[in-house]
């Protein structure tokens, strides 16, 4: 993994788009959409359940950081044309012995020495749309040809097997159970060279 220093990106080489949606920096003015992802109980399901509607706040504060020139960070899914919020999209550390990717990690100039994951969280309302993989892809897009990384990875609950469909209709391969966010996990995986094979058959 990379750990050098990382030139900023402008705010617009940050927003990126696909035909229905725009991803964009999350900021401190999408509070209502991570309060709405993080308090709802079938949304954070998979992902370690609810979060008091009181402790929001000082995970968004958290989640607005950037690393690596604004390349690591967490993203605002939005709907292209009405501009609706519909839920979030990530490049962040993977942690292995911790619940939450680790704030040091997310450093201004540096990309992290953990390995990057890709990952997403939808309202429920944009459930069963296509829209995981159409954001997901696109992030894939962007951490390879913005970035120096050489590979990404993800994981998901066991049980959550919408989310590994939706992982491998992007391309990551499966690599069998891992450690992650203090469980073992179905842990998933693509090089650079895969990704540019998949773009390169169209």
């Amino acid at each position: 993994m990379c750990a050098s220093s990382a030139f900023p990106l402008s705010e617009s080489r940050l927003v990126l788009e696909t035909e229905r949606l725009r991803l964009r920096p999350l900021s401190l003015e999408d509070h209502g959409l991570i309060a709405a992802l993080q308090t709802d109980p079938e949304v954070m399901q998979y992902i370690g359940g609810p979060v008091p509607e009181e402790a929001v706040s000082e995970r968004l504060e958290t989640s607005v950081r950037r690393g690596a020139g604004g390349r690591i960070g967490v993203w605002c899914i939005e709907d292209r044309r009405s501009a609706e919020k519909l839920g979030t999209a990530i490049l962040l550390p993977l942690p292995l012995e911790a619940y939450e990717a680790d704030p040091s990690q997310v450093a201004t100039d540096a990309y992290p020495s953990a390995e990057v994951e890709v990952g997403y969280t939808l309202l429920r309302s944009a459930w069963g749309r296509g829209i995981a993989t159409e954001a997901c892809r696109r992030l894939l897009k962007f951490g390879f040809e913005e970035t120096s990384l050489g590979e990404i990875a993800a994981v998901t609950h066991s049980d959550n097997l919408v989310s590994q469909k939706v992982l491998q209709k992007c391309g990551l391969r499966p690599e069998g159970m891992r450690r992650a966010y203090c469980n073992d996990v179905p842990g998933f995986r693509i090089t650079r060279a895969q990704w540019q094979a998949l773009e390169n058959k169209g």
